[in-house]
């Protein structure tokens, strides 16, 4: 398959795909007159990288879960650790968003929203440069 054939399949464009081979997350073969040339494992990998990403890991976490991968005597452990740490991290997002939403809602709710120049909302953003 050329490039435009695993960017179709695996749903990643074809700049992730040639970003993944220069950090030698994937390796196609070339052909004679320098095309890259990438098969069926090839094409798993990436399906694998598309989706590790779309659940929010690293690059570099993508490398050690795609090294854990092809080590068939790989410990499940590990994966957990892995997935349990970036779950963490998620979860300390979720709360600080919230935490973000909270407070925003109470500035909008407590905003008349009408002709005046007093806003809270702004009172707020002017104050938080001065602490």
């Amino acid at each position: 398959m050329n490039i435009g054939d695993v960017s179709e399949r695996s749903g990643l464009p074809a700049k992730t795909i040639r970003y993944y081979e220069d950090i030698g997350l994937v390796r196609p073969s070339r052909s004679e007159n320098g095309y890259r040339e990438f098969g069926s494992q090839d094409l798993h990998k990436l399906a694998f990288l598309a989706r590790a990403r779309s659940l929010g890991f690293t690059i570099e976490e993508c490398r050690t879960l795609l090294s854990l991968y092809e080590d068939r005597h790989r410990s499940s452990s590990d994966v957990k650790r892995l997935a349990k740490t970036h779950l963490a991290r998620i979860d300390q997002k979720i709360g600080e968003l919230q935490a973000l939403s909270a407070t925003l809602r109470d500035l909008v709710t407590r905003c008349q929203g009408d002709d005046r120049p007093d806003c809270p909302i702004m009172n707020d953003l002017a104050r938080s440069g001065t602490a």
